[in-house]
């Protein structure tokens, strides 16, 4: 598949600008990164709804938490490492009382490449997905990124978007994204299926397309909502397919890899889930994109793996 690359990073401050001019009540909480997260764009149009808190994060939450509660509609944008570590405990304050900020996170998983173990978030989903109260969604596209921004807007309580730093593929949506539904992308056979979170995308797309190669036929799935997961769709392709390999830019404990296991376990019969992500290790300094494949978030590492289980058809071992 041809396509050209893109970051949803670069499009957060025109998003918040665009629904900013719709909307007096949106508000843009910073902690001194505007610049690297856009939301700059939103400060020199609106200066009036955004709040500059320094490098401050558990304040920043509060701030947030305490505008939502004069009903208003914030976001506080920072890096994924900064809402889900630094201010967790101020975010499960938020959840506590289900209010209604918005989180966007960029620069999740390995994606701050150079900032290293400090600054790498592989373990957002994880934190973000166990509080009551709170949605998680991760976009793949631009498309998606701006709906994910409209469904926080309509939904009351707090909401936790995964912004991808590094590229993925410039596509459009193929459909309209709503919380709690998953989408397959492709669905060629039920050899195996490819269940990946936004900021995996290029990964999947490249891994779906070898596995064709090595004539395999699978499903591609976009997990875009994980939580709320579209539970019924996951226990249907369990019981579909012959292998589950879900690819994220995360820890393997706790994240995507952990919500579908946790729902394929509930059927008495499921195809076993090959979790492909960052294993349980800090991760180091250099290009995001050399630091994944060291750390296994690589087409190799998926064929390898697919290739070990023995349910599939001998005739078409890799």
């Amino acid at each position: 598949m041809n396509y050209n690359l893109t970051t949803i990073r670069e499009i957060i401050g025109d998003v918040l600008c665009e629904v900013g001019e719709q909307n007096q009540n949106i508000y843009v909480i910073d902690s001194d990164l505007a610049k690297s997260t856009t939301t700059d764009k939103f400060q020199k149009q609106f200066p009036n709804r955004f709040v500059e808190t320094g490098i401050a994060e558990q304040n920043a939450v509060s701030i947030a938490t305490g505008i939502a509660q004069e009903g208003k509609i914030p976001f506080y944008v920072n890096f994924a490492i900064f809402v889900s570590g630094t201010a967790w405990t101020q975010v499960r304050q938020a959840c506590y009382a289900n209010a209604n900020v918005k989180f966007i996170a960029t620069h999740p998983g390995l994606d701050a490449g150079y900032d290293g173990a400090s600054h790498h978030a592989n373990e957002d989903i994880a934190l973000m997905r166990v509080l009551p109260n709170m949605v998680v969604l991760v976009p793949s596209n631009h498309d998606e990124f701006k709906a994910c921004v409209k469904l926080a807007i309509k939904h009351q309580g707090p909401v936790y978007i995964r912004a991808a730093r590094d590229v993925v593929p410039d596509l459009p949506s193929q459909s309209d994204v709503e919380i709690g539904q998953s989408y397959c992308i492709k669905n060629e056979g039920n050899d195996f299926a490819i269940i990946y979170e936004g900021t995996s995308t290029e990964l999947a797309y490249q891994s779906f397309e070898a596995c064709r190669n090595k004539g395999l036929k699978g499903q591609l799935i976009n997990i875009f909502s994980i939580k709320p997961m579209d539970n019924e769709y996951i226990k249907k392709i369990s019981q579909e397919v012959k292998t589950i390999i879900t690819l994220e830019n995360h820890s393997v404990i706790g994240g995507l890899g952990g919500a579908v296991s946790e729902v394929a376990a509930t059927q008495s019969y499921h195809a076993p889930v090959v979790k492909i992500g960052i294993e349980d290790v800090f991760t180091e300094s250099g290009p995001s994109q050399q630091i994944k494949e060291k750390y296994g978030l690589n087409v190799e590492h998926v064929l390898k793996e697919l290739n070990g289980l023995s349910n599939i058809n001998n005739n078409n071992k890799i």
